[in-house]
């Protein structure tokens, strides 16, 4: 097995790689991927391990040149020093950081692949966001690409659709937010539409999942310079639902 694609066990979360400077980590969802101290987080979790893994009781440092939404589960990278951080965040700024994303949304999407094109905004002083107009002020394109890996139905839910996603954009809950406006809300997702739950309940709801997953990521090694691609495997929720394995 290439050693891009062992798993090892660290704790509560598992790690997808590790070379130098850079570790890849696969979140599970329900977590917040950075949160200010004293409150549970991914970027906690990895500095505690790191501490303890290293000895090192003084800290130590963890760049985050990305995130994933706190309900999202897959493939996050962090850095262990400040060079190789912001050659990671130079990449992610130039789009030369190749994100495949995978999502099951409730209906039938009619198209095998397909462009979406539309104007989105981040609601002032809310954590969700909506569509508007191109003229309003604070318009930004939202644009994402998709093909249909595959269609389920169920008895209880209806039909499925399970897509693969590549954005031309970072917006704020940008797939949710583009599948939930055309009738096709992501699993799980109550916040933007979706009544199927998926995966295990929680009271607090904060900490229900929905499906979707940062499934493969490309990037350049910081300091190598050498291609890296991850897949991330799926978590049990999705083989409810999806035919796909690992």
């Amino acid at each position: 097995m290439d050693e891009n694609e062992k798993w090892m066990e660290a704790g509560s979360f598992r790690i997808l790689y590790e070379e130098g400077p850079v570790l890849a980590v696969n979140k599970e969802s329900g977590i917040l991927t950075q949160a200010p101290a004293g409150i549970d987080s991914l970027e906690a979790r990895v500095k505690a391990f790191l501490i303890r893994r290293e000895n090192k009781p003084g800290g130590c440092y963890l760049g985050i040149p990305h995130r994933l939404d706190r309900p999202a589960s897959g493939a996050i990278l962090f850095a262990k020093h400040v060079r190789a951080a912001n050659r990671l965040s130079e990449q992610f700024r130039q789009r030369t950081v190749e994100k495949k994303y995978w999502a099951l949304v409730a209906g039938r999407v009619p198209e095998e692949e397909g462009e979406w094109v539309d104007y989105m905004r981040k609601i002032p002083g809310r954590a969700e966001a909506e569509l508007i107009a191109p003229i309003h002020p604070d318009a930004r394109e939202a644009i994402l690409n998709f093909r249909v890996i595959g269609r389920y139905a169920f008895p209880e839910y209806g039909e499925v659709t399970h897509l693969e996603v590549e954005l031309g954009t970072g917006r704020t809950h940008q797939i949710r937010l583009q599948t939930s406006s055309r009738g096709f809300p992501i699993l799980g997702d109550a916040q933007y539409g979706s009544t199927i739950p998926f995966g295990e309940q929680f009271e607090d709801e904060r900490l229900n999942a929905i499906a979707l997953h940062s499934r493969k990521m490309s990037f350049d090694h910081p300091m190598t310079r050498r291609r890296v691609t991850l897949v991330a495997p799926l978590p049990a929720p999705w083989r409810a639902f999806c035919a796909v394995d690992g």
